[in-house]
């Protein structure tokens, strides 16, 4: 396996630098330190990714009673550093992979790699409303499969009409007494099936040609006010929960121009997680417009890994 080298330069090439410190990241940094990579994984802005915005996760394997999305990644990060991860809290604003090794520039300092992790991660597109900020994590959510036990027994809206909102909202009915789905056209976007069985469910109902315009509440939601965009009518809807399902956004901005990205920003990746450049590889929800699960983008990130093991090891031979 290769080791730790020098650049003409005379600066330390690591073998693997992991860029996010979300579920795929911190799953990346485990797996790379246990194949002796001493892997350096950059945080970024936020620690623990999408998932430390989650007060419990519920459906994480191991964890019967749910567990914490920052007490999660804390127990994430204790294991990568056990086996000799280090956790770097700094910010990449660049990154050259035009040439070899690969360059990555943070707020601090520059590193150089044989190889490099994505795992930045997405973020939900958000409606850009007053309350909802201030009620995100209060009823206001971005997952119902993260926090749809909490509405049981209560009326919900969710806004958005592609598969995601239907999807969620169907999801939504397992524990919601009513799912009132808010669209801005007066015809849904998503798939035929999903539609007909959005609409054929009882405790489900639309409101067509309608935005968000408030999310209201003290301590909770309690309701929001709503705007017809063709009468231009106005009203107050009573509810508990709003669910926001109008598309997410890869935090990929620095790899444009630099590996493919599909049309809606997303790293493309093989079954392998490789992207389009020899030794870069990405997990979790960079390249993950599907799933967005932590489940999911912790297997990622452990796919990352062992392929990018492989990949050093082939530079040794």
């Amino acid at each position: 396996m290769i080791n730790q080298g020098n650049s003409q330069s005379g600066d330390v090439i690591h073998p693997v630098i992991i860029i996010g410190s979300g579920p795929a990241g911190l799953s990346a940094a485990l797996y790379a330190a246990r194949a002796e990579l001493s892997p350096i994984l950059i945080t970024g802005m936020e620690f623990g990714g999408q998932a430390a915005t989650t007060n419990v996760i519920e459906n994480y394997p191991g964890f019967p009673d749910g567990i914490g999305g920052v007490e999660l990644g804390g127990l994430f990060q204790k294991q990568a550093e056990r086996f000799g991860a280090s956790i770097v809290y700094d910010v990449v604003s660049e990154v050259d992979f035009h040439k070899k090794p690969y360059e990555i520039t943070t707020y601090n300092q520059k590193y150089l790699a044989h190889s490099v992790i994505i795992a930045t991660g997405a973020r939900p597109n958000h409606l850009n409303v007053p309350g909802e900020i201030e009620f995100t994590g209060k009823g206001v959510s971005y997952c119902a499969t993260c926090d749809g036990w909490f509405f049981k027994d209560k009326r919900v809206v969710v806004v958005g009409g592609g598969d995601s909102a239907l999807e969620e909202g169907l999801f939504l009915t397992r524990y919601a007494t009513s799912v009132t789905i808010i669209h801005r056209r007066d015809s849904l976007r998503a798939g035929a099936i999903l539609q007909s069985r959005a609409k054929s469910n009882p405790k489900i109902h639309f409101i067509w040609d309608t935005v968000v315009e408030e999310i209201i509440g003290e301590n909770a939601v309690t309701s929001v006010q709503l705007k017809n965009l063709k009468t231009n009518e106005k009203r107050i809807l009573e509810t508990e929960g709003v669910f926001v399902f109008i598309g997410h956004t890869p935090n990929t901005e620095l790899f444009k121009g630099q590996i493919h990205l599909d049309a809606n920003g997303y790293i493309v990746v093989d079954n392998h997680m490789r992207t389009s450049l020899e030794g870069v590889f990405a997990a979790g929800e960079a390249a993950d417009s599907r799933y967005r699960q932590v489940i999911t983008s912790a297997g990622m990130g452990a796919a990352a890994a062992i392929e990018a093991t492989h990949y050093i090891e082939s530079l040794a031979e």
